[in-house]
């Protein structure tokens, strides 16, 4: 019975085939996050329900960052050519 808990152990709990069903609605991206992040927390000894919440919300902020950071490359390269004196490809 200890070898079968131990190998238990050894795999994570959740994949991109099998996680909570509160994640089942998330952006695909957005739910590997979440998966990774609620996985992580599980071994670090965090409960199942703290760990799930944690990981939407985490992976929620992660997207949006991602997101915004896309919008600032794209922004930034629309004021430089501006600053230059160029005509603006982006309006």
């Amino acid at each position: 019975m200890c070898i079968g808990y131990a190998r238990m152990e050894e795999t994570v709990p959740w994949n991109s085939l099998r996680y909570p069903v509160s994640m089942r609605n998330l952006d695909p991206a957005v739910r590997e996050k979440a998966i990774e992040i609620a996985n992580a927390l599980l071994r670090r000894g965090v409960s199942e329900g703290k760990a799930i919440r944690i990981a939407i919300a985490s992976a929620k902020r992660w997207t949006d960052a991602a997101n915004i950071a896309d919008a600032n490359a794209d922004g930034s390269a629309h004021e430089r050519e501006l600053r230059a004196g160029g005509r603006s490809t982006f309006t």
